[in-house]
């Protein structure tokens, strides 16, 4: 599974872990990501969307239908 939120788009950031003695590695910080099913009335069936923290709050406010229009505005797969 892609750590990519479909709703707001966050994907992973990257850096460095910091020892004590302040040598560095490379490290990755990964998004939150859940897989959430949802029930769209105008689609008439659920969908799953791979969607972060962030993005269950943003389809809480603005309503699963206006969520689910601008992700088919942008061309990607509901």
């Amino acid at each position: 599974m892609s750590r990519t939120c479909q709703v707001t788009g966050a994907q992973p950031g990257f850096g460095h872990h910091v020892s004590h003695s302040h040598r560095r590695t490379k490290r990755r910080f990964d998004v939150n990501v859940q897989s959430k099913r949802y029930w769209v009335p105008s689609l008439g069936r659920n969908v799953t969307l791979t969607v972060s923290a962030r993005g269950i709050k943003t389809i809480d406010q603005r309503g699963i239908e206006a969520v689910v229009r601008d992700i088919q505005a942008r061309g990607g797969r509901i």
